[in-house]
């Protein structure tokens, strides 16, 4: 690696509370030669209350591809560019990605600066399971299109974790209710770190059912904790007829495809399978 190649530090910044500012954090920012910003107005607020003056550049998601180029070009001759986001972690749901696998991607060096997310902080107080878990960002703002997503997230046995706008979080929350059941249990997160703190625990129906009374629940930022699905009933194969499984799939599936899964299913032989799918198919003028 050439001596004079430059260093990206992507650093965490509070999402409220000042004091969760780590003291490597305000160095790193102290010694950057420039500060890739999401937004360089809530950054440079966040420089003056630190007694901090370096020079900024915006990044966010609508100049992140054009803004590369100018960022690398200033890496490969060797600054220190610090990346932050509004709040948080860069790049969990904030831009970043492509400037870091840019830089990584020819060799140059990328350090973390760990710190405050709303996802952990969430995690960590919801009283949830924290195992394992899954991290969603937000839903999409379209009812259909994010009923279509909850749909596809509800056998998800992990715990999960979206961030919502406040001017949707009761609808989100209907959805959620519909999607996954109404006796899961959730918590909602406002306010993370912050002077209102507030954290809404209950099952989706009851924690839908605040959102419509609660003016304050519709106030801030928002992380919402959803408890995972439970494990899927295991299927009592003695009670599958080979001759129903066929039934079932043959409109489907091909006969071959149809008679192996139906003899997983029942624990017939295949051959006997395929021979009875054979049958049943030619008896529906299949």
């Amino acid at each position: 690696m050439a001596a004079n190649l430059g260093r990206l530090a992507v650093i965490s910044t509070p999402i409220g509370n000042l004091g969760d500012l780590s003291p490597r954090a305000r160095d790193e920012l102290a010694s950057a030669e420039l500060i890739a910003a999401e937004d360089t107005r809530r950054t440079g607020q966040l420089l003056t209350t630190l007694g901090l003056a370096r020079p900024l550049v915006s990044l966010h998601e609508h100049n992140e591809t054009e803004r590369i180029d100018e960022l690398m070009t200033k890496l490969r001759a060797g600054a220190r560019i610090a990346l932050v986001s509004d709040a948080g972690t860069p790049l969990l749901s904030d831009p970043g990605f492509e400037l870091v696998r840019r830089v990584s991607g020819e060799g140059m060096t990328v350090v973390a600066v760990p710190g405050p997310s709303a996802i952990t902080a969430a995690l960590s107080i919801a009283g949830l399971p924290t195992e394992r878990f899954s991290f969603e960002g937000f839903l999409p703002a379209r009812l259909a299109e994010r009923r279509a997503r909850l749909g596809e997230l509800a056998s998800e046995t992990r715990t999960q974790v979206f961030f919502e706008a406040p001017h949707r979080i009761s609808e989100s929350l209907e959805d959620m209710s519909a999607a996954f059941g109404a006796t899961r249990r959730a918590a909602v997160a406002r306010e993370l770190t912050k002077v209102f703190e507030t954290v809404y625990r209950g099952t989706l129906a009851e924690l839908a059912r605040t959102a419509r009374s609660d003016s304050n629940f519709a106030r801030g930022e928002i992380t919402v904790v959803v408890e995972g699905a439970g494990p899927a009933p295991a299927v009592d194969t003695a009670q599958i007829t080979l001759d129903a499984a066929l039934i079932a799939l043959l409109p489907e599936l091909a006969p071959s495809k149809a008679a192996a899964v139906a003899a997983k299913l029942t624990g017939a032989k295949r051959n006997d399978a395929y021979a009875r799918a054979l049958e049943l198919a030619k008896a529906r003028g299949g």
